[in-house]
């Protein structure tokens, strides 16, 4: 009688987790579609480029600056107008110049990506919570993206699953 219950109770359980694995719901939605309609993406684009050419500008007037330097030192030394201690000190100022520039470029690339950081994340948030409101009003436990560059990769997905254009609307695009 007792093998007869456990028996009875193994078998009511693997129905429950039966019925909850077909109560799941899956969707997918492409989110490089999704943020490529959005106005707030190409505004973050352009601030985010109009910051890059600038530092860039300033990185080449450091770089023109520094190799005007070397090549007024290389004639002085080869027309024998300076005595090897200038030379020492003048090279020493351009390894000092050659370090800011080294330095200048670690700088604009944190730069660049703080203000993508910056400019972005808010994006991305409004998209999460449509995202997440789309799962919730339409009953889907889970959601991937099938967009491969984010590292998801779906083989297969019925073409009903897809939810970008509710995640779209979501966000009045």
């Amino acid at each position: 009688m007792k093998q007869i219950t456990k028996l009875f109770i193994l078998v009511l359980m693997m129905a429950a987790t039966a019925f909850n694995a077909d109560a799941q719901k899956f969707g997918y939605l492409n989110s490089a579609e999704i943020l490529s309609g959005m106005t707030e993406v190409k505004q973050a684009d352009s601030s985010m480029e109009a910051l890059q050419k600038q530092l860039q500008k300033k990185g080449q007037q450091m770089v023109q600056s520094y190799q005007t330097k070397l090549q007024d030192l290389q004639k002085k030394e080869q027309a024998g107008e300076l005595s090897p201690k200038q030379i020492e000190d003048e090279a020493a100022k351009l390894r000092t110049e050659e370090e800011k520039i080294g330095k200048f470029q670690q700088d604009m690339e944190k730069q660049i990506v703080e203000k993508r950081n910056t400019l972005l994340q808010p994006i991305f948030d409004r998209v999460n919570g449509a995202i997440k409101d789309v799962a919730k009003e339409n009953g889907y436990s889970y959601i991937f993206d099938r967009n491969a560059a984010q590292g998801s990769t779906i083989l297969y997905a019925d073409e009903t699953q897809d939810v970008t254009t509710l995640v779209k609307t979501k966000l009045g695009l």
